[in-house]
């Protein structure tokens, strides 16, 4: 397999970056050709690796890629689950490359969706050549491949319950998270949950000159920076009534095994340029990314921002704001809280609307199933290490859907670094993680076919 891989290598690596020439940017309606146009190569791509009923599913929103190879319907069958849209590239006068003018420098893949999700996904197809190439599939593959991840997967849950049959499975596979170094293997088998709202903060009815209004009107944005502040207190703690009425505990011997996971904080404040650490009172910080939730804004706005001065009160001020689940919290409770909460503390003299936006469902997967264990002894098997189990601080909320609606647990193997820059300018991904996880994944396609006999 390695002969195979490092005579194809640079071949597969083109492609690739073909691919990520593709700005299938799915929150920008501007970009909805390319999104098509990304669904288009892939499905062809499919088509190249022998994969049988390639398709574009259509959906109300972007098409799902599908394709399968059933080489034996009495073997196991592994889905395979990715996305081929990414987050829009803005800022982009921060990138140090056009983002999608994908650019190899010191060993890593600079482009939009090198990491997230365009490099592993493609790691799965090349996977599949690579197997093809030296004597076939172990198992049967189903493989799908949808286009709306970066803005909620509105659409998969409906084509999941609508194709059951077609998506029946023994387990989940994905592509999609990290692993702690190049030298440290890891599988993730935590992810936390997601509520996202936006939040409109109204004044007056206009626009007010700053000078003739200002001392005897609500400025929504004062107003807002203050609800904002509210929303924790001294210790960091959330301050929304009932938000950790719910919140999963760990014993003292449970985060005394998640802190054996490698990490420095002096380097954790190195890598992102802080002066010191920042979280929740009591909690360390892998901790606080891991098993705690969390309430960050993600994006505030209001008034006037262009060049120079403009003396002005504004009639409204935005704000979007999100907040990580942890297991035993919902994103239905939590975003009736937050609404609940948010609107009591709006001051006389203004209207708060807030608006929820996509959610997502905390899961914890497995570690004693026979599909960690595949996963597990393919990274050992290509890395020379046991990988550790480690609790994600990101979300995939399809998750928890593939699990309510098809029954499946799920593992996730990825091969990104918390380094690589994803939903920031200058997102990149190595060769190497590349490289290595087409590598890693027909060992666990083997190493699950044989358990599964």
């Amino acid at each position: 397999m390695a002969a195979t891989l490092e005579q194809n290598q640079d071949r597969f690596l083109s492609e690739l970056l073909d691919w990520l020439r593709i700005p299938s940017v799915s929150a920008d309606p501007k970009f909805h050709g390319d999104v098509l146009r990304a669904a288009e190569f892939l499905k062809a791509r499919f088509e190249e690796v022998g994969l049988d009923n390639v398709e574009l599913c259509p959906t109300a929103g972007n098409p799902i890629v599908y394709g399968e190879k059933i080489i034996d319907p009495s073997l196991p069958t592994v889905l395979v689950y990715g996305h081929y849209d990414v987050q829009p590239a803005d800022p982009y006068e921060l990138w140090t490359s056009p983002p999608f003018e994908p650019v190899i420098k010191d060993g890593k893949i600079y482009a939009r969706g090198a990491c997230d999700d365009k490099g592993q996904v493609y790691m799965h197809v090349k996977a599949l050549e690579v197997m093809n190439q030296e004597g076939g599939l172990p198992c049967n593959i189903k493989i799908m491949i949808e286009g709306e991840e970066e803005i909620g997967s509105s659409n998969l849950g409906i084509f999941v319950r609508a194709n059951k049959e077609k998506l029946a499975a023994d387990v989940i596979l994905i592509s999609d998270t990290g692993m702690l170094a190049n030298d440290v293997p890891s599988i993730e088998v935590g992810l936390r949950g997601l509520s996202y709202h936006e939040v409109e903060v109204t004044g007056p009815n206009r626009d007010l000159h700053s000078g003739l209004y200002g001392g005897a009107v609500p400025n929504p944005i004062n107003v807002l920076c203050k609800m904002i502040a509210s929303l924790h207190d001294e210790d960091n703690h959330i301050t929304i009534p009932a938000f950790y009425d719910n919140v999963a505990v760990l014993s003292s011997e449970e985060r005394a095994e998640l802190n054996r996971v490698p990490h420095s904080d002096d380097e954790f404040k190195q890598s992102i340029g802080l002066k010191d650490i920042y979280g929740e009172k009591d909690y360390t910080t892998v901790e606080r990314i891991g098993i705690r939730p969390t309430l960050d804004v993600n994006g505030i706005w209001g008034g006037y921002t262009g060049e120079g001065a403009k003396t002005v009160i504004a009639s409204k001020a935005f704000a979007k704001i999100s907040m990580r689940l942890v297991p035993n919290q919902t994103s239905e409770e939590i975003t009736a809280l937050f609404q609940k909460h948010f609107e009591s503390i709006a001051p006389a003299g203004v209207t708060v609307v807030v608006k929820p936006h996509h959610g997502g469902e905390p899961v914890v997967t497995p570690t004693d199933s026979v599909a960690y264990k595949a996963a597990a002894d393919a990274m050992e098997t290509t890395f020379g290490k046991r990988p550790i189990p480690t609790r994600g601080g990101g979300s995939i909320p399809i998750v928890a859907m593939f699990k309510s609606e098809l029954g499946l647990d799920t593992v996730l193997l990825g091969f990104g670094l918390d380094s690589d820059a994803i939903h920031s300018p200058n997102e990149h991904y190595g060769v190497f993680n590349f490289l290595k996880g087409i590598e890693t994944i027909p060992h666990f396609y083997r190493n699950y076919a044989a358990a599964m006999k």
